[in-house]
């Protein structure tokens, strides 16, 4: 691990542990649905103690396939491609409806390499989703190249938990 995922891991760490605790403080579970972090968010949220009274389970769903099988709609990606906003809330939306938790994330892009498999894989470029009991916060980020998939996992996880956190620090 490089000097730079080291920081970058005890600031996401720190997030994580945060809203892992106020989801237990609020009695309040979670579920993810990961391609891009491929369950790194997922990972992090259950690095807290007590985080099994909030998780309640989680999808890393890498291909199209087992999107679909978890119940992102076959048109949606085929529509709007597996990498866009709408991809990452019918991601959120079936992870919610899966586990019936109170919240729900869904994420996609692409990392580093181009995906030969999919037309719409532009590097660097992210879609993720929070999907609460009433609201869904859709969001796109696009990142610079970095050294390793762990950086791109850490820093799309950062970006996902500063959101979250502040939506689950409002009163739901």
């Amino acid at each position: 691990m490089n000097h730079k995922e080291f920081f970058l891991l005890d600031e996401v760490h720190d997030i994580y542990g945060q809203i892992t605790k106020i989801l237990i403080e609020k009695k309040m579970q979670i579920t993810t649905m990961e391609s891009a972090t491929s369950g790194q968010i997922a990972s992090l949220i259950t690095d807290t103690e007590g985080s099994s009274a909030i998780m309640k389970g989680a999808f890393v769903t890498y291909s199209n396939e087992a999107k679909i099988m978890q119940g992102v709609s076959a048109k949606t990606i085929e529509n709007y491609g597996v990498y866009s906003l709408e991809t990452a809330v019918e991601m959120a939306q079936a992870a919610k409806r899966a586990y019936g938790a109170d919240f729900a994330i869904g994420v996609t892009g692409t990392m580093g390499n181009v995906d030969p498999a999919n037309t719409d894989s532009i590097p660097g470029q992210v879609y993720f989703a929070i999907v609460t009991t009433d609201k869904t916060f859709p969001y796109y980020i696009e990142l610079e190249a970095k050294e390793t998939r762990l950086d791109y996992k850490l820093c799309v996880a950062l970006e996902v938990g500063k959101e979250l956190l502040q939506i689950i620090s409002q009163d739901h």
